[in-house]
């Protein structure tokens, strides 16, 4: 009796251990690996809006001048960038980073921003996005490292006064948020992101409780494990609120009051966590990344008075 007791708990063991890690490569299919992300059309802004409320800025994005750079990542991937120069001569740049599973071209209406504040544009694809190689989504964190390298790019295009602005999305504002913990020239003037997570475990925890009604423990981390072996990083490394404690650079974060996709306790989180000088703007009511067309008028108000402070060419 004891030894077929002794086996059953075996066996038990082994297919608990075996749906785990089921489970955990399939979270690791879902949200790391290059894939259709249906989850994110329920933040689709056409349900909301169904008359297209950026029609303005995609036609001048679809018309404006742009070029193509490229950019080698120190692991050797090809990055892609588009590039549009400032309707005036100016050394400021902006570099915009756009969200989970997009692309450039969906940071039209911001780009649109900071081409009207006088600003030259890079908007790279990150790796696994749109041009750019990649087979994994790297959560901002080893992008971090591939700004490093567009913002020298962007140096050595415009020279040693260059200005230059980092602005992110959801994904690509906890990316620029990563950037700001590195060692970085001091011709970053200024950070801005908007509705960025303050760590990938936070995040992915929070989606596993909300998408699935599953606990955090034992599969966040099994599926870091599965990202480690795959991908190169841990979720545990992934932490915009670490990196903004090291932060020099001026940061602005701004984030809606009612977001349900990154909950808006994480922007107080990074917030209180950041050393650099530091602004704070909640958007009402906003949902998740609509903090912009919720109140045009005073999101560019905000950014321009923030970066008014801290650049010397004028905004």
């Amino acid at each position: 009796m004891r030894k077929r007791t002794k086996w059953g708990l075996f066996g038990a063991i082994s297919l608990t251990t075996s749906l785990f890690t089921y489970a955990s490569t399939y979270f690791y299919k879902t949200a790391v690996g290059i894939s259709k992300k249906e989850f994110v059309a329920e933040y689709s802004m056409e349900e909301i809006y169904p008359d297209d409320p950026w029609e303005k800025e995609k036609r001048w994005y679809q018309t404006v001048e742009k070029d193509v750079l490229i950019q080698r990542s120190t692991d050797g991937l090809l990055l892609s960038g588009l590039f549009i120069p400032a309707q005036d001569s100016s050394r400021k740049v902006a570099i915009i980073a756009h969200g989970y599973s997009g692309t450039n071209r969906d940071m039209a209406p911001w780009a649109k921003l900071f081409y009207d504040l006088g600003f030259n544009l890079l908007l790279p694809d990150a790796r696994g996005h749109g041009e750019s190689e990649g087979d994994y989504i790297g959560f901002g964190w080893h992008e971090r490292e591939d700004y490093v390298l567009w913002i020298e790019q962007m140096i050595e295009k415009f020279g040693e006064d260059t200005e230059v602005v980092l602005y992110g999305l959801s994904m690509g504002g906890a990316t620029v948020l990563n950037v700001s913990g590195e060692t970085l020239p001091e011709n970053v003037k200024a950070i801005v992101e908007d509705c960025g997570y303050s760590s990938v475990s936070k995040e992915m925890a929070h989606q596993l409780k909300t998408m699935y009604k599953l606990p955090q423990y034992p599969f966040i981390p099994m599926t870091s494990f599965i990202t480690k072996l795959k991908a190169g990083y841990w979720f545990g490394e992934a932490n915009p609120e670490k990196q903004v404690r090291k932060s020099q650079t001026p940061l602005l974060f701004i984030h809606g009051g009612s977001d349900a996709f990154v909950p808006t306790h994480m922007a107080y989180d990074l917030y209180q966590a950041a050393s650099s000088p530091k602004e704070l703007y909640i958007v009402p009511e906003a949902g998740h990344a609509y903090g912009y067309i919720t109140n045009k008028e005073e999101y560019r108000k905000r950014i321009t008075c923030f970066l008014s402070k801290h650049l010397s060419q004028k905004i």
